[in-house]
């Protein structure tokens, strides 16, 4: 009980942290009709600079310089580059910013290698957070690390959850409350959406369009940036990290509704979890499918494909779900599709 409580909460926590790196690119997709390829590229960045700055000066200025620094560069890149094709469509977009995340990908080769970088965790946060103990007395939770003796009682399991699982999880939330508030309670955040549908009227009271949408990008980058300080030192920093969020969170948009925030927070969670504890499950699709009272013939169609894991299709079921979301829901979660 308390590994399945433990796999749970660390599907949260991957979850979290997709959304902060879906967030932003919803952010910018939802202001500016922008779809940024460059986006896992910022998270990378994000890392690297964190990297970076704590073997400098130590993790906690890092968590706080280095999503500022890739969120000043999204900024030059929209008011240098970006803003010079936007006036030609999507097609020149999604082309100079697939062209960034080779720029940024030979910059961080060129700088810091083609290896794995040592970019720990900080040692205030190593450790567990508490431990789960499981017993005949049935499941409870010890702060911190439990003592011998609890563990090696009689019928006792114990389970650890990471602190910096913890802290990822806290990050994730306080950045969630405080998007939602300055999108929703002030007046930059009413600006913003303002200008995403009625730009001429928002330039017509006096606001400068081009630089929102400038801030907005910055804002974007700056929250995958921070995704990568935060999940740089859970996973692994180098070079191929981008590519391996990169198709990830554009499910996250898609499943949650391309613009919807909250779509994005909801997908991020589905997809964190389900992917998480797929890979706790030995079991054979046909297994699954004859505890249900179907078993297909061995000269079926597909029959072989049956006969692998669930852990083993961990990795596509992502995908999957994206493939069913078009077909039943193509408007996402909580998308909205204008015909």
């Amino acid at each position: 009980m308390e590994t399945t409580v433990v796999f749970l909460l660390n599907g949260i926590s991957y979850g979290l942290l997709l959304f902060m790196l879906s967030s932003g690119l919803t952010l910018i997709f939802s202001m500016m009709g922008v779809l940024n390829f460059a986006h896992a590229s910022f998270y990378m960045l994000g890392a690297y600079i964190a990297y970076k700055i704590s073997s400098a000066v130590g993790y906690w200025p890092a968590l706080v310089l280095a999503p500022l620094a890739v969120g000043v560069l999204g900024a030059l890149f929209e008011k240098l580059c970006l803003r010079r094709v936007h006036k030609f469509g999507h097609v020149p977009e999604l082309l100079i910013t697939f062209g960034l995340s080779y720029v940024i990908l030979e910059v961080v080769q060129l700088i810091w290698g083609r290896s794995a970088v040592n970019y720990t965790i900080p040692a205030e946060l190593q450790g567990p957070l508490f431990t789960l103990v499981g017993g005949e007395g049935g499941l409870s939770a010890v702060w911190g690390l439990a003592g011998p003796e609890v563990c090696s009682a009689a019928g006792a399991s114990c389970t650890q959850f990471p602190a910096y699982r913890g802290f990822m999880m806290l990050v994730a939330l306080f950045m969630l409350v405080a998007l939602w508030l300055v999108l929703t309670r002030t007046r930059l955040g009413l600006i913003i959406q303002a200008a995403l549908t009625h730009p001429e009227m928002v330039e017509a009271l006096g606001h400068n369009v081009p630089r929102i949408f400038m801030l907005v990008f910055g804002a974007g980058a700056a929250l995958a940036g921070l995704a990568g300080v935060i999940g740089g030192n859970a996973f692994v920093t180098e070079p191929a990290m981008a590519a391996a969020v990169g198709s990830i969170i554009f499910v996250v948009v898609v499943v949650g509704g391309m613009g919807s925030l909250a779509g994005a927070f909801i997908a991020s969670l589905l997809i964190g979890v389900m992917t998480t504890y797929a890979v706790t499950v030995d079991k054979t699709t046909l297994s699954l499918l004859q505890l249900v009272g179907i078993d297909p013939a061995p000269t079926a169609p597909g029959y072989s494909l049956l006969t692998i894991s669930v852990s083993q299709m961990a990795p596509i079921l992502p995908y999957l779900l994206l493939v069913l979301m078009l077909i039943f829901r193509p408007k996402g979660l909580l998308g909205t599709r204008e015909e």
